[in-house]
């Protein structure tokens, strides 16, 4: 995946089909990336009882910036899952055809096409896997398609190896009820501008360019007190 400006939006899902996917959606700019892929699992970690205990650990990483892959795909190699990495669609179709994996963690948008079409290819395949989409990418068009493919739950990029793992491993029923007073979408825009802002050192201008806003919009913005 190359880097690209970060998008605007976060957004949360629930719902889908089959399987179990999570979908990633989350602000994603050049530091947080280069930080993501180079703390992502530095540390040793123990196996994870869970993983262990399981029939099937068969698990496919699907990324096409190989650092973050062989991070991630050693993360999980750790905690006790059998990882194939992959870093194309094309790749992924073949790795299909010798197995189709019970997890899978695979990045949305790919130099060859969309990990959607893998989604839907593994489900179409086992449908009792358990899948995660990873992206930097927010719109709402995407998240309507990964709901179509079976995305019920998403968390935001870069993410932490625990998250990942509890996400491949919890079930519908053990997911908490949403909140009661969930966090309104205005503040939601609010705390992603604050994150960019901080992200680029306080430069009004560099942050008004990687959201694609007027920085006179933006400095309004951030005059303002945080939405409730």
């Amino acid at each position: 995946m190359t880097l690209r400006e970060c998008p605007e939006a976060v957004f949360r899902l629930t719902g889908g089909q089959n399987g179990r996917v999570v979908y990633f959606v989350a602000p994603f700019i050049l530091a947080a990336h280069k930080a993501a892929a180079e703390n992502l699992v530095e540390e040793s970690v123990e196996s994870d009882p869970r993983v262990a205990a399981l029939e099937d650990k068969s698990l496919l990483v699907l990324d096409d910036d190989a650092p973050f892959r062989a991070r991630l795909s050693r993360a999980l190699s750790q905690r006790g899952f059998v990882v194939a990495s992959v870093g194309s669609v094309a790749e992924a179709k073949e790795q299909l055809k010798k197995q189709a994996p019970a997890f899978a963690v695979v990045d949305l948008r790919l130099e060859d096409g969309s990990g959607l079409e893998v989604v839907e290819a593994l489900q179409r395949a086992r449908e009792d896997m358990h899948a995660v989409i990873l992206t930097g990418y927010g719109a709402i068009s995407t998240a309507v398609a990964a709901v179509k493919a079976g995305a019920i739950d998403y968390l935001p990029k870069p993410a932490d190896i625990d998250d990942v793992v509890n996400a491949l491993l919890t079930g519908r029923s053990d997911r908490p009820e949403p909140p009661e007073n969930p966090m309104s979408a205005d503040r939601v825009r609010w705390e992603h501008i604050q994150r960019v802002y901080e992200l680029c050192n306080h430069n009004v201008s560099e942050t008004a360019r990687r959201l694609n806003m007027h920085r006179r919009t933006l400095q309004r913005i951030l005059a303002k007190r945080a939405p409730r």
